[in-house]
């Protein structure tokens, strides 16, 4: 600074000693004409050369402090420092007028600090309560940007996610995937909306990823959609077994009246028998079915879990059943719809363990916060394909019907809950996993 101020004032006294010039020129030649004593010349001299520098350095002062104020305080702001300000802003001359317009900038300067830091702070804010997994990638595919969900997401500390590109955080797919695609991760059965977008920050370009879960929706319209086909479905083959067990009845009574070779009549008897077993079949097949789409809304009330746990396992009489007690907890539950679930659950673990070995069905709860987790274990074949677990109609017994596990999902999530099939870690067996919101 000293460097760059010293051409300036070296120049103001230079400028100062030209308009004194004239002045000393005139002394000097007026004593030359006009001779006087050596020591009144001499005071003269001194008086004039001290007065031109007084003069001198007050005006230099006047126009260089101000400058140098002025210097200072825009170097404060350049280097984000808003709480200087230059004096003399209240003077009205050219001087003034420049401190309070640097004063005007710093203020303005200060409040869009100050809002630029709250609103960083509310952004901040805002991403670590959504719920929704946000990730921001720059032009190197490294990611630069993420929220507490999508660390929840990606299952690695928060402070190993930076730096690592998409291919090592298992987002490639994710990546290069359309805006508005439905993605999954894994053996997950959470189904995310992707929606893409695109900014720029300090002119690179970075791609945004926010992915919104859309399990619940999906799972709805699925659920509509099954209970329209099966709605459909249901009416018709409903008309037309109706008539057919009819008029097979009618014909087989009609058999014992008629003539003709013994043989003959026992397949005419016979074939009208499976006629009107196989359409008696088909008609409680269907009926069973309709229960998905005629399920009535639950009647709500408190519903002690353990005294409905323990009704439950003693309906089972196939296999035992080890029910671990848990806490005493009150539901806000259908105590029909819930029973229900609960043998579906239950008799479904009974067959994977008669299917096996025998062995014991175990079952338990816990509280989890405002949730309490039911746990049923069996010790079966596991499950071979957990993609259609829930899908009406379909089914891997061979008497099965395809219905027991749509309908208990359908009833655990009427009562704001949800039900996960997956195998054992720990072994052998599957494990079903129910979680309903705990009453006030």
């Amino acid at each position: 600074m000293r460097r760059r101020r010293r051409p300036a004032v070296r120049r103001a006294w230079l400028f100062c000693l030209l308009l004194a010039l004239p002045a000393l020129t005139f002394a000097a030649v007026l004593l030359t004409l006009h001779p006087i004593a050596l020591a009144p010349a001499v005071l003269l001299a001194f008086c004039l050369l001290l007065y031109f520098l007084v003069v001198a350095a007050a005006l230099i002062e006047g126009l260089i402090r101000p400058l140098q104020t002025l210097s200072n305080v825009v170097s404060s702001l350049r280097e984000g420092d808003y709480s200087f300000r230059a004096r003399g802003a209240g003077t009205q001359d050219a001087f003034g007028e420049l401190a309070g317009e640097v004063n005007a900038l710093a203020d303005l300067l200060q409040k869009q600090r100050v809002r630029s830091l709250e609103a960083t702070a509310l952004l901040a804010r805002i991403l670590e309560v959504m719920h929704a997994p946000l990730f921001a990638f720059d032009r190197e595919d490294l990611l630069q940007l993420v929220n507490n969900a999508g660390v929840r997401l990606l299952g690695i500390p928060y402070a190993r996610c930076f730096g690592h590109s998409a291919r090592e955080l298992g987002l490639e797919d994710l990546l290069a995937a359309p805006d508005q695609a439905i993605h999954s991760f894994a053996s997950k059965p959470t189904r995310w909306l992707l929606r893409k977008a695109v900014f720029r920050q300090d002119g690179v370009p970075h791609t945004l990823l926010l992915l919104a879960d859309v399990s619940l929706p999906l799972q709805e319209e699925e659920q509509l959609a099954w209970k329209r086909l099966i709605r459909v479905l249901g009416h018709e083959l409903s008309n037309s077994l109706a008539p057919i067990k009819s008029i097979a009845g009618s014909l087989l009574a009609r058999v014992d009246c008629m003539e003709g070779d013994a043989a003959t009549l026992h397949d005419f008897r016979r074939g009208l028998e499976v006629v009107e077993s196989r359409a008696d079949a088909l008609h409680r097949f269907v009926q069973s079915y309709r229960q998905l789409a005629q399920l009535p809304p639950p009647q709500l009330k408190p519903v002690p879990l353990a005294a409905l746990l323990e009704r439950v396992v003693l309906l089972e009489q196939r296999l035992p059943v080890e029910l671990e007690p848990g806490p005493p907890l009150l539901l806000d539950a259908d105590p029909d719809q819930l029973e229900q679930m609960f043998i579906n659950l239950l008799a479904n673990a009974v067959d994977a363990s008669l299917a096996r070995d025998g062995q014991p069905v175990q079952a338990s709860w816990r509280l989890n916060g405002s949730f309490v987790l039911v746990t049923i274990v069996d010790r079966g074949l596991g499950i071979a394909n957990s993609e259609n677990l829930f899908v009406p109609f379909y089914t891997t017994k061979p008497a099965g019907s395809g219905v027991g596990l749509a309908l208990a999902q359908q009833i655990a999530r009427a009562h704001g809950g949800e039900i996960q099939l997956l195998n054992r870690e720990d072994g052998e067996g599957a494990r079903a996993t129910i979680r309903l919101p705990v009453a006030e």
